[in-house]
């Protein structure tokens, strides 16, 4: 057989790539993509491994978003948000709970941002949310409370009229009418601060469409009839503000129901003073973004630059530091974000991940120091398939994994290595659905919907079940309770590492067909591995269009217990040859090294692989690589 075609896939750092790419053989990618990665998780030196299975961590109460909290390196918290509830935990354990304002379908547009131990939630239709940790289980959620002064709240405002309308007031102080020149008032408008030729007044009730009553905070000029009024920027008629962040020491809002192309930032280090005062450089700022359409504001997000991100654009803003004289607004790319949701922008080793406006794209928001602009390079683009509405994202920096959750219940996972140019997709499938990801502290925490109902999970590297939990007695016993999250679903159960077993929980609790002193209990998932057609490989002396049959693959593994090859006629376990004293251990090791595995058969279908690895035996299973010997038909 040496003058057989070999062969040889040394790297899967192309990841899952589309089969659009099936003919493009030419291309590198295509030596180290594959055709199917589920379940499975990519070396950035080449290898693939099962990824870890889905440890318990609670029931959740429904529908929802997860969002991280960190106060400091020892202490750090998962909010589970759901409707009109939120759930504190810590360590795997509920802490704490509190009500919230926001409802299920309210939970998806979400916005937020962190400082110490505050939390700044906003929603577009709800008054915006400071959640404070105010002990160790002490949680406070209120509404945002502006600097005041003297009866003076410092908020942002902004004349919703025509420039034309005019206001006339009845007098300068007390209880005073202002009359509208045109229809101006609505009965949301009591309780809102106008200004009034630079004045503060409050609006205690609206007896018409052009005359309402207000409390004079600061004694008015005149009453004469003036252009120069502005009301409250945010309030229940004007909606609240889109996003929001922080960045060099200004609170930043991008966008609200009103103004959704706006962008406000407090005064320098106070962060609810909107004072715009006279200009100074510690001074509010405020400015819309212009261009040809309207740029609705989806998200503000703090990076090398204050970076926003629209509806149909991506913008920078600049200024060292940024000051109302100094600041500039440059656009950058037109990609856009999308307007039915909030995917919140992450942080990837000084890059911004973002989701487009389309569904379709994960772009990487990058500043070219050569250019001296950012770039929004598409790191989906060979792999567009494993994009279908992103609803969720979050970026696992020790493992250097970015989770997208997808409408369709399924995550996609990037191993990202940028020096050394590795963007590999892989799939992660359970049964049911991913609906929210959340990484605290370098775990991976995700919401997760089976039959109905939702529960919150956390993936373990010691683990290789989902919904799964592990128990050790040293007395080795039958029964096993704790697992009434899974009451009446069938099981499978590893029992001393070695044997499997498929139980039904009842009651939350299983017997097992023998004692066993360490289980680990959960539901099963497969991983699969496939390559793409080797006809469309370049360099090789195989025509297209003639079958092929796969002589012999030799697959390297490292530390694998257990491994499943289907050349074309069903998964076959593949035994390990050992040595030596390994051959008669109680719990086999984990084996490292080649395994051979000879075919037959001719195919001619040039979609279909010529080997697959699928399994659901829970139990490790790494690959390093994959030589096979191909013939081609005469």
């Amino acid at each position: 057989m040496s003058g057989l075609p070999i062969f040889t896939k040394t790297s899967f750092t192309a990841g899952e790539v589309d089969v659009d790419l099936a003919g493009r053989g030419d291309l590198a990618l295509y030596a180290n993509g594959a055709k199917s990665l589920r379940n499975v998780v990519v070396a950035p030196i080449g290898g693939v491994r099962r990824r870890p299975g889905l440890r318990h961590v609670a029931p959740a109460r429904g529908p929802g978003r997860l969002i991280a909290f960190e106060f400091n390196t020892e202490q750090t918290y998962l909010l589970a948000l759901s409707d009109h509830r939120m759930d504190i935990y810590a360590d795997g354990a509920k802490v704490a709970e509190l009500e919230t304002p926001w409802s299920t379908a309210q939970v998806a547009q979400l916005s937020w941002t962190q400082s110490a131990d505050t939390l700044l939630v906003v929603h577009p239709d709800v008054e915006p949310r400071k959640i404070t940790r105010t002990g160790a289980n002490s949680w406070v959620l209120e509404t945002w409370s502006y600097y005041q002064e003297d009866g003076i709240l410092y908020v942002p405002t902004h004349k919703f009229a025509k420039d034309a309308v005019t206001l006339t007031p009845s007098g300068t102080s007390g209880t005073i009418t202002l009359t509208a020149s045109e229809a101006v008032f609505d009965a949301a408008h009591a309780g809102c601060r106008f200004r009034v030729g630079g004045k503060q007044v409050l609006i205690s009730a609206v007896t018409s469409a052009t005359q309402a009553q207000a409390e004079v905070k600061q004694t008015l000029g005149g009453t004469a009839a003036t252009e120069d009024w502005e009301e409250q920027s945010f309030s229940p008629l004007r909606g609240w503000p889109v996003s929001v962040c922080f960045h060099q020491g200004r609170l930043a809002i991008g966008g609200s129901r009103g103004l959704p192309n706006r962008l406000w930032l407090s005064k320098s280090m106070d962060l609810f003073n909107f004072d715009l005062g006279t200009g100074l450089d510690d001074e509010a700022i405020e400015f819309s973004l212009l261009s040809t359409q309207v740029d609705a504001i989806r998200a503000v997000f703090s990076g090398r630059h204050l970076q926003v991100f629209t509806s149909g654009a991506e913008w920078m803003v600049v200024g060292s530091p940024l000051t109302p004289t100094k600041i500039q607004l440059n656009r950058q790319t037109r990609v856009g974000s999308p307007v039915d949701r909030s995917v919140p922008p992450r942080d990837v080793d000084g890059a911004t991940h973002f989701v487009s406006r389309s569904g379709r794209d994960l772009r990487e928001f990058l500043f070219a120091d050569v250019d001296q602009a950012y770039q929004a390079n598409d790191l989906s683009m060979v792999a567009k398939h494993v994009m279908n509405t992103p609803v969720d994202q979050d970026y696992d920096a020790s493992r250097r994994l970015f989770h997208v959750v997808m409408a369709d219940g399924l995550m996609a996972t990037l191993t990202v290595y940028r020096a050394e140019k590795v963007t590999a997709w892989t799939v992660f499938e359970t049964q049911g659905a991913f609906r929210s990801v959340a990484v605290v502290d370098g775990d991976t925490h995700v919401l997760v919907e089976r039959g109905g109902s939702h529960v919150i999970e956390c993936f373990d590297d010691t683990l290789n079940l989902d919904a799964a939990l592990a128990g050790h007695r040293d007395t080795p016993t039958t029964m096993w309770s704790g697992l009434d999250h899974l009451d009446g679903q069938t099981v499978r159960v590893l029992m001393d590492g070695t044997s499997v077993a498929e139980l039904t929980v009842t009651g939350g609790q299983i017997t097992l067909p023998r004692p066993a002193g360490t289980i680990e209990a959960g539901l099963a998932y497969a991983h699969r591995i496939e390559p793409l057609p080797p006809q469309a490989a370049a360099g090789q002396p195989m025509a297209a269009g003639r079958a092929v049959r796969l002589v012999q693959a030799c697959f390297r593994v490292l530390d694998t217990q257990a491994l499943f090859i289907d050349t074309g006629r069903g998964a076959t376990p593949i035994p390990f040859r050992r040595r030596g004293p390994e051959r008669f251990a109680t719990r086999p090791p984990a084996f490292s090294g080649d395994v051979k595995v000879r075919a037959i058969g001719w195919v001619r279908d040039v979609m279909q692989p010529l080997w697959r690895i699928e399994q659901d035996l829970p139990l490790p299973c790494t690959v390093i690589s994959v030589s096979t010997e191909i013939k081609g038909a005469e």
